[in-house]
């Protein structure tokens, strides 16, 4: 029997979001789908922080794969933390034996790709989840971040890419050189979308919204990279123009104080409803007739492609990624980003015509299958097997 190989993903925080999802089924599917033939011993090393945005600390042990919580390890600049969780981190890795070493987020990507580099560790893999640096930091934060990615790669066998922009995005600001990119998409549970374990009329009822409303809706959180008082003002116009329509926002996050007084402001608390955290997102996606994100950057949302197994039409901002999920006029629209009224508009033509919401949903389930998180696992795996020394 061949000797296990041992790997180490290492992330900032278990958050609700697409890093962080990423990260745990491409852990399970290499722990325990049979097509790996048990050939990985996985942990995940994450810091203590969750936040608003949610926990999914609890859902990698429900998943049965061991994880450690460093309380070093902290989103915020901290001179003595970092370099505290640095020295935790190699004498980790030399003692864990890990023959790979795989960091996502970019706070963990730099500290652990530099710790993997002292431990000896022969393999350092970093996902680029969407670059740490964008266009409304300001220059110099920009710059400090630019600087601390370029300082990473050098530590990097390889960099994963979710979206081919970010590999232009990296190169342009000198970070690796073009071979040590490889484009592999960021994975859903397909089987999970698409296939309601709820009717959506039940789901409707539930929150109030009657059955023949049509409903435009996003999963997303309050946080400034995903620009929600941007949404609000987008359904502030729709409902000018269609006062029947309903709105679900689905998620949570620090700028909730925020969307709530926004939506008291513009007469809109009665009819936008703010869920929360949910973990029956398949469910409420199937209530939406229309999918929308108002993101400012993004890597590659998974919420995107999470709509289009649904079958849903989407209005997205051209935030990185998201156009690579999204083709404008097949299976949804793009808009720019800042622009609430365009995003208005296009909505508002997808309302007045069900052969083109039915059209455009249709397009996108049949796409979706390129971000399935059983492919993701197996390229990561391929990956994995072309830089690991043969196997005796």
């Amino acid at each position: 029997m061949k000797e296990k190989i041992h790997v180490l993903h290492l992330i900032t925080r278990l958050i609700i979001g697409g890093a962080q999802e990423n990260t745990i089924l491409t852990a399970d599917y290499h722990t325990h789908d049979a097509a790996y033939d048990g050939r990985y011993q996985i942990d995940i090393v994450s810091g203590p922080q969750t936040g608003s945005e949610g926990s999914l600390i609890e859902e990698v042990r429900l998943r049965n794969i061991p994880l450690i919580i460093m309380p070093e390890l902290v989103r915020e600049i901290s001179p003595v933390k970092d370099w505290q969780a640095i020295l935790k981190l190699r004498k980790m890795m030399r003692n864990g034996g890990y023959q790979i070493v795989h960091t996502h987020s970019s706070k963990a990507g730099v500290l652990g790709r530099w710790a993997a580099k002292m431990a000896g560790v022969p393999i350092i893999i970093h996902t680029v989840h969407g670059w740490s640096f964008h266009d409304q930091m300001t220059p110099v934060k920009r710059q400090l971040y630019v600087a601390l990615e370029k300082f990473a790669a050098r530590f990097s066998q390889a960099m994963i890419v979710v979206s081919p922009e970010d590999i232009e995005k990296g190169l342009a600001q000198g970070i690796g050189r073009r071979e040590d990119y490889c484009l592999i998409r960021s994975g859903i549970e397909l089987d999970r979308f698409g296939h309601p374990q709820t009717p959506p009329v039940l789901v409707r009822r539930a929150l109030g919204i009657p059955a023949d409303a049509l409903v435009v809706g996003s999963v997303t959180r309050l946080s400034p990279q995903k620009a929600p008082l941007d949404l609000v003002e987008a359904f502030a116009c729709i409902r000018q123009q269609r006062p029947s329509t309903w709105f679900i926002i689905v998620g949570d996050g620090p700028l909730r104080p925020e969307v709530e007084a926004r939506l008291r402001d513009l007469g809109l608390a009665g009819r936008v409803i703010l869920t929360g955290l949910r973990r029956d997102v398949p469910e409420l996606l199937a209530a939406f007739d229309v999918f929308v994100l108002s993101s400012l950057w993004e890597g590659l949302p998974r919420v995107l492609p999470q709509a289009m197994a649904t079958g849903l039409p989407i209005v997205t901002t051209r935030a990185d990624g998201s156009a690579e999920a999204v083709t404008d006029g097949e299976n949804g629209f793009l808009v720019e980003r800042g622009e609430p009224e365009a995003m208005a508009e296009k909505a508002l033509l997808l309302l007045a015509d069900k052969e083109l919401r039915r059209r455009m949903g249709e397009n996108g389930r049949s796409q979706a299958p390129q971000f399935g998180a059983r492919k993701m696992a197996q390229e990561i795996n391929l990956l994995y097997q072309e830089m690991l020394p043969a196997q005796g």
